[in-house]
């Protein structure tokens, strides 16, 4: 049996943890064991050009393509680049999908993930086996990119009880964890509302899947209680990668205001993360112009 950590013991074991655990499957019921110091690695998501990746209404191609995001990836000094699901063409074949690994790798940024769209709530049916099969069908093309995670959500409550919603979750997670194990690429569940709007059900549903493939997506910007940051705290360990938005939003208050960076940093760095820290840029301002200004905000506290 796999010893049961609190998050003060876990995050003292060090190198003993990893020599216990090493020798046995881990299963995503325990935190992740890490060494002991961490290890923080910028990326930047396409998501934060979702307008741009629209074509113009004038019939002008889009702003944005994935080889030219990954362009900018390099021109301003992110190691990684989250490859969105939603902005690749809809039928997007596997030739054009290693071209794309090909433009990454020859310009040394890493494709550190994708993203998609999906929900796991829906009640057995065609709902439930398209979105699985979506999951899958983007697994299987993560692995020709080269892709070591992917974001996946939970999803809302359709027509059930929330306690049969998040049965519904775990189960799909299992499915498609396994799925994702044989491809040697994690899932990652991001806190983002629905059944998963705070920390509580999204830690019982990554704690009940028996996977170590599948974690949480950590979006530092998704939790609207009147302290985001503890919620952040208790979710850190099972981090498999973070999305840092910049900005929160407590429910004492009407608007999100910028985040604190040195709050949110250290407390990856108390949970001994080690993977990307990718900003999800969702400020109004032209992200042309801003995310340089985000991604050297962010620089200092990388370490």
């Amino acid at each position: 049996m796999i010893p049961s950590y609190s998050r003060r013991g876990f995050l003292g074991t060090g190198t003993f943890a990893l020599g216990t655990l090493a020798a046995r499957p881990l299963l995503a019921a325990e935190p992740f064991a890490r060494s002991s110091t961490p290890r923080l690695r910028l990326g930047l998501a396409a998501y934060g050009f979702r307008d741009q990746f629209k074509p113009e209404k004038n019939g002008e191609p889009a702003r944005m393509t994935m080889y030219r995001f990954l362009d900018y990836c390099v021109e301003h000094r992110c190691e990684g680049a989250e490859l969105t699901s939603y902005y690749f063409p809809q039928a997007v074949d596997d030739a054009e999908l290693l071209n794309i690994r090909r433009h990454a790798h020859l310009r040394g940024v890493t494709i550190c993930g994708t993203a998609v769209g999906n929900d796991f709530c829906h009640p057995p049916g065609p709902k439930r086996a398209e979105t699985i099969a979506s999951v899958k069908e983007w697994i299987r093309r993560a692995a020709l990119l080269g892709v070591p995670h992917i974001r996946v959500f939970a999803g809302n409550v359709h027509g059930t009880s929330e306690e049969e919603a998040i049965r519904l979750t775990i189960a799909a997670l299992e499915e498609c964890g396994e799925a994702a194990g044989k491809a040697g690429i994690f899932l990652g569940i991001e806190n983002h509302g629905g059944i998963v709007k705070d920390s509580a059900n999204l830690l019982r549903i990554v704690q009940a899947v028996k996977s170590p493939w599948v974690g949480i997506n950590l979006d530092t910007g998704n939790f609207y209680s009147e302290d985001p940051y503890a919620e952040l705290a208790l979710c850190a360990p099972w981090a498999v990668n973070v999305q840092f938005k910049g900005k929160v939003r407590p429910a004492s208050r009407k608007t999100a205001h910028k985040a604190d960076y040195a709050r949110t940093f250290k407390i990856l760095r108390e949970a001994g993360y080690q993977g990307f820290v990718t900003l999800e840029y969702e400020f109004p301002e032209d992200p042309f112009a801003t995310i340089p200004k985000v991604l050297d905000e962010m620089r200092p506290f990388m370490g």
